[in-house]
């Protein structure tokens, strides 16, 4: 039996999360607290700290509820729409991975996994416990090509995080006047263009090689380690996307439809809220936040995308006020976790059909592999 993730690593990445949203609803309960006691004609100054933590906490909630509250319908349903399109392209670019590596899913199993992973990414709090999901539907669906299949979705995040990086550094050239006014969107363009670089380095040694040509002993090394026959067949299998090159600009192609997507889920909950902020500046600050939230600081980057949202689209330059910054993160947020439900769904009856499935399978193949074990979820 493999050891558990030690609990004390994730309660240490929710006590993160807690402080970071703390951190994010203090500051704008702050102002709106003290923007409603003014307006009541009362010096908000003359109160204590305390105080004040108690009126902005009061009033604060109130607040940012009925800025929730203005969304229309209708923007609300587009956002959804958007945010459910890019599970779509992120599921057709996986099936282009697995079928260049031979793997025979068919596209409306490949559905099937992703919105389940979908749903794992909710309810296991982060993106790793969805990738982990998919690892093993597809490994438990080719059993002599287990490394090939968790390899796919291995790729398919490289591919994801490279997309992502380079959408935003294109969209950088049509932001340079923004990017140049404020100094933290600056400092941010030089993390993602640095990431940028790191990420290019290491897609093209996973597809192309390198390593083992500047030093002759590295197969030898690598055939020493713990499961070096495991990595060695995982890494040939990243180096067979390097000789499709077609397969990879497909790939990319749909990450471009994904990321479009993702930009115009938050357009429309802007529009929706009643907020004018120019398309061209949503197409560099939403993959920025979108990378920098992946990064596994806190379960789902939640606190981390809240403080983004606010501290980027706060900027004078932008303009917008921090209680619809905030809103804005939330609503994405919540459009995600609604879909995750449909996720939860299609487990539902993806458990059930193919644990049947399972069952006849062992039935008709013999008392051998009746004993094999089944990734979670399918008991």
């Amino acid at each position: 039996m493999k050891p558990r993730r030690p609990a004390w690593k994730l309660l240490a990445r929710l006590a993160v999360c807690l402080v970071l949203l703390a951190f994010a609803f203090h500051g704008i309960f702050m102002h709106e607290g003290r923007v409603a006691w003014e307006e009541a004609g009362r010096d908000w100054a003359q109160l204590s700290r305390s105080r004040q933590w108690l009126e902005a906490w009061t009033l604060g909630p109130g607040s940012l509820w009925k800025t929730i509250l203005m969304l229309r319908p209708m923007d609300a349903a587009l956002s959804l729409a958007f945010m459910g399109a890019t599970i779509v392209a992120g599921l057709f670019r996986w099936h282009l991975f697995l079928t260049a590596q031979g793997l025979g899913l068919s596209l409306g199993r490949t559905a099937e996994i992703s919105f389940v992973a979908h749903f794992f990414n909710s309810v296991l709090l982060g993106s790793a416990g969805g990738d982990l999901m998919k690892a093993l539907y597809a490994a438990r669906e080719t059993h002599h090509l287990k490394a090939e299949s968790v390899m796919t979705v291995v790729v398919d995040r490289l591919v994801g995080l490279f997309a992502t990086l380079f959408f935003a550094a294109v969209m950088m050239i049509a932001n340079v006047d923004l990017l140049r006014a404020h100094g933290r969107l600056t400092a941010v363009s030089g993390v993602v263009l640095g990431s940028l670089a790191l990420v290019t380095v290491v897609a093209v040694l996973s597809f192309w090689g390198g390593l083992s040509r500047l030093w002759s002993n590295g197969r030898n090394l690598l055939a020493r380690l713990p499961q070096g026959a495991l990595i060695e067949r995982s890494l040939m299998a990243a180096r067979g996307y390097g000789r499709h090159p077609g397969t990879l600009l497909a790939a990319l192609g749909w990450s471009m439809v994904l990321n479009t997507a993702c930009v115009l889920q938050v357009w429309a909950l802007t529009r929706g809220l009643g907020v004018h902020v120019p398309v061209r500046w949503l197409l560099v600050i939403i993959p920025v936040v979108v990378f920098l939230s992946s990064i596994p600081i806190t379960p789902n980057g939640l606190g981390v995308r809240e403080n983004l949202y606010v501290w980027m689209l706060t900027v004078p330059e932008i303009g917008m006020p921090a209680t619809t910054a905030l809103s804005l993160s939330l609503l994405a947020f919540a459009g995600s976790l609604l879909w995750s439900l449909v996720g939860g769904v299609v487990y539902l009856g993806f458990r059930r059909k193919h644990h049947l499935l399972e069952v006849a399978q062992a039935s008709e193949s013999g008392p051998e592999e009746t004993s094999a074990p089944s990734p979670p979820g399918l008991v």
